[in-house]
């Protein structure tokens, strides 16, 4: 596994906390990684099978 250094606006770092407080996930890595996995997965249900190589939006 890869350590990602990311910025994200204090309201949703808040309601992150909020739902490993309350037990949904087990610590904010987890919830990120959830995400991710599920924008990974919408975005593969909504186009034609492509490589990684392929999506755009995650060049850098």
């Amino acid at each position: 596994m890869e350590r990602v250094t990311l910025r994200i606006p204090k309201q949703q770092i808040e309601e992150v906390e909020e739902m490993v407080d309350t037990g949904q996930f087990p610590n904010r890595s987890e919830a990120i990684r959830s995400a991710v996995r599920e924008m990974l997965n919408e975005h593969d249900d909504a186009e034609p099978r492509r490589s990684n190589t392929d999506r755009n939006w995650a060049k850098v």
